[in-house]
């Protein structure tokens, strides 16, 4: 199988925080998607981000910055879809997915989901932690996602579709079970009480 390309979903609302872009929030004397970038560009054969609105301010990056293609806030589908129709262009057989304000995800986060996928037709593959009572939570903007299915997805978001596992399942989605020994890597920044934790975790002292 290629070497996937990678998409960073930066293209959330941000409520919680007040508004604005979260990935750009600063942490630890970075912004919060200067650490994800660190983490999957190395991981991916090319990098771009997902987010609305004017990419120029994202400019300092030099990613390529590609927009929703359903109207409306759709959602991380919405972000999924259009990275895959991005990694169609760059000759990709499969996109994976990091999400903007989710600092500490794994290194090895790419090769994690290969492996679980490596015998699927259509290679679709979630992130997952075991939580406290050792039940699996996926993390559903952390993926592998196959190009093939692009258009289906297109047709399901058209359709009203917005819940991510919900369009896995019905392809017999996987999950790669990431441990969480002293947290949960795919913590993300959500509420400023949330980047206090994060630069927390960044000082070594969870």
């Amino acid at each position: 199988m290629k070497q996937p390309v990678g998409v960073i979903l930066a293209g959330g609302l941000a409520r919680r925080m007040g508004g604005g872009d979260k990935p750009l929030l600063a942490l630890g004397g970075q912004n919060l998607l200067d650490h994800v970038v660190e983490r999957l560009e190395p991981q991916v054969a090319a990098l771009a981000l997902n987010a609305n609105g004017d990419a120029e301010r994202f400019s300092h990056y030099g990613l390529p910055v590609i927009a929703d293609s359903i109207e409306g806030f759709a959602g991380p589908l919405a972000g999924v879809l259009a990275g895959l129709d991005w990694a169609a262009t760059q000759g990709a057989d499969t996109l994976v997915t990091a999400a903007g304000d989710t600092p500490f995800f794994p290194c090895d986060l790419v090769p994690q989901l290969l492996l679980a996928g490596e015998d699927m037709e259509n290679p679709l593959v979630l992130a997952a932690t075991p939580d406290a009572d050792g039940q699996v939570r996926r993390h559903p903007t952390f993926g592998l996602w196959p190009v093939s299915l692009r258009d289906d997805l297109r047709a399901a978001l058209q359709g009203g579709l917005r819940k991510v596992v919900q369009w896995t399942d019905h392809h017999q989605g996987r999950e790669a079970v990431f441990p969480a020994p002293m947290f949960d890597p795919f913590f993300n920044v959500n509420t400023p009480e949330d980047l206090t934790r994060a630069e927390e975790i960044l000082a070594g002292n969870a």
